[in-house]
């Protein structure tokens, strides 16, 4: 006869194995629960596996809200962030009046400007030099001119962009360079002592007008005089009087 290879019912298979009901003390609490000193080593092992897991999940929800990358990663198109220890992309630099530009940085932004304008601006939209649009070769001479074309020429920068949208240069033409082209080729402009012959080169600076005359009240009020002086004064006027000099009503 064979014997039965199933453990005896009251085998202890589980030594972990905690009884279904626990036991209980003479006062009716329940009795702590003893796990054997040979698996606490394996338990702690779990435990900090479970640790570890949750540090990461919580670095993962952290890096899923954070703010995107910052415009300085080369990356940042493609939602990646930047490599550390790369500096930073360089910012282009905000532009400014060229009327506030000084010395070797005024004359490359004047050259930029210039190769602009003789190279596209006037080869597309340069009219006829006529007296009622006048013109000057000489144009970069004069600063109302150089200050008018360069706003146009920033204008042109910004609204041929991609972010400016479909429209963008719709809105150029609209709003600068109609406006800007007939305020500085005007009849009465900046340049109406230039050529308006374009087979008679011709170039004149306009004098503007003198600086205003500021005056003041201390200026325009006399100090008063001591009463000493006063009292002369009165005796003077008296004296012509009785003197009859120029001034004197007639009696």
């Amino acid at each position: 006869m064979t014997e039965s290879i199933n453990p005896p019912e009251d085998a202890e298979t589980d030594p972990v194995r905690t009884p279904e009901d626990p036991l209980r003390s003479e006062s009716g609490e329940m009795e702590p629960v003893r796990v054997p000193d040979s698996h606490l080593a394996s338990m702690q092992a779990d435990m900090a596996k479970l640790m570890n897991m949750a540090a990461q999940h919580e670095r993962q929800l952290d890096d899923l809200s954070a703010a995107p990358p910052t415009p300085d990663s080369p990356f940042a198109a493609y939602g990646l962030p930047g490599f550390a220890g790369l500096p930073p992309a360089p910012m282009p630099p905000e532009p400014r009046p060229i009327l506030e530009l000084e010395d070797e940085e005024y004359e490359d932004e004047l050259d930029a400007l210039s190769d602009w304008v003789d190279d596209f601006l006037l080869r597309v939209y340069g009219a006829e030099v006529t007296t009622a649009a006048p013109w000057c070769e000489h144009w970069q001479e004069h600063a109302d001119v150089v200050a008018w074309l360069h706003a146009l020429w920033l204008a042109y920068q910004q609204h041929k962009d991609a972010e400016a949208g479909l429209s963008g240069l719709f809105v150029w033409h609209r709003d600068f360079l109609t406006h800007a082209m007939a305020t500085v080729r005007a009849a009465g402009g900046p340049l109406s002592a230039c050529m308006t012959d374009p087979d008679r080169p011709a170039h004149r600076l306009l004098p503007g007008p003198r600086p205003s005359n500021r005056t003041t009240s201390a200026i325009d009020e006399p100090d008063e005089p001591d009463e000493p002086e006063e009292r002369g004064d009165h005796e003077e006027s008296g004296d012509h009087e009785e003197s009859g000099e120029p001034g004197q009503a007639s009696g």
